[in-house]
């Protein structure tokens, strides 16, 4: 079976399951930047999991060239299934995925993409490749990419105990001056989520940091919820 089979199956599929109703108010949410067949998260599971395993996607050796089609592809739903896809393949991560992980940030960029691709392929991707996390991280810092920038936060979110605090604190230093909504929004989030395992640290590292309100607030949220 081909390629070209599994996704028009899988045009069929959506098409046919579709819901215009839901579709408009999909788009409405994401600021109406992409097309939605009007499928919910669960339905949309429900079609392409039997899809994976009929045509033994775990296996291909094509799977960084199926992503990318899907990813070209109008409706949002083809991007959630192309990062779910390449999530349950991880086994077959080399070093040159992080190409198509750039590549997937940098197109048709969202929070509601980028917030699962951060942590869980490039969050991933570089447990099992270290050596290129440094270099990697500093690229996109200078890149004037706000998603690339955001994905540099986040990928840490739950290394939990592994994660490297002077390397947050880098990235953290290196995007304090920003205006942007999604990066110092993503600042307080991985300082949050980190407070869970090191309250200490954060609070301490917040103190002493010249923050954003918006950065500070979400930050301190786990820590003050403790308190009370």
């Amino acid at each position: 079976m081909t390629n070209n089979e599994f996704i028009n199956s899988l045009d069929q599929e959506f098409r046919k399951q579709a819901n215009s109703r839901v579709a408009k108010a999909q788009s409405a949410y994401m600021r109406n930047q992409f097309d939605f067949y009007g499928l919910t998260t669960s339905k949309r599971r429900n079609i392409q999991q039997p899809l994976f395993k009929e045509y033994n996607l775990s296996l291909t050796p094509d799977l960084k060239k199926i992503i990318r089609r899907l990813w070209k592809k109008e409706e949002r739903e083809y991007q959630y299934c192309a990062q779910e896809l390449i999530f349950q393949n991880t086994q077959q991560f080399t070093p040159e995925y992080i190409n198509l992980f750039e590549f997937m940030i940098t197109h048709k960029s969202w929070w509601d993409t980028i917030d699962f691709l951060s942590p869980k392929l490039v969050g991933t991707y570089f447990n099992l490749y270290p050596e290129k996390k440094e270099d990697q991280v500093e690229k996109w810092l200078c890149s004037n990419n706000i998603w690339l920038q955001r994905s540099c936060l986040l990928f840490q979110l739950k290394y939990k105990h592994n994660l490297n605090t002077e390397l947050l604190t880098h990235i953290i230093y290196s995007l304090l001056n920003s205006k942007e909504f999604f990066i110092n929004k993503a600042i307080g989030w991985i300082l949050r989520e980190y407070s869970k395992t090191n309250s200490r640290w954060v609070v301490d590292f917040v103190e002493k940091t010249s923050l954003s309100k918006l950065s500070s607030k979400e930050a301190l949220k786990f820590v003050r919820k403790n308190q009370n």
